[in-house]
């Protein structure tokens, strides 16, 4: 990778590039993509699993659970009735 033009440093060689952010088409943009999914997800109030991390779960006053659950593309949600 070559540095851009105008953010060169002179005699600097050898240095990188550090993303900030994930960009698509990367192997970490899934992971970025769950990230952000989850910390929404837990926003409104669902509890994520402890032992499987892609299972979510809310408890409401009346005592029934809903579910969500989020496998590679697909998101089932569901409840105990």
């Amino acid at each position: 990778m070559e540095q851009p033009l105008g953010f060169v440093a002179q005699g600097e060689f050898g240095l990188v590039c550090r993303l900030r952010r994930s960009l698509y088409d990367l192997k970490q943009s899934p992971r970025a993509w769950f990230s952000r999914f989850s910390s929404i997800v837990q926003e409104f109030g669902m509890f994520r699993s402890t032992t499987d991390h892609s299972v979510f779960y809310h408890y409401n006053s009346s005592g029934q659970c809903i579910y969500l659950v989020v496998y590679v593309d697909d998101i089932v949600i569901t409840d105990s009735d």
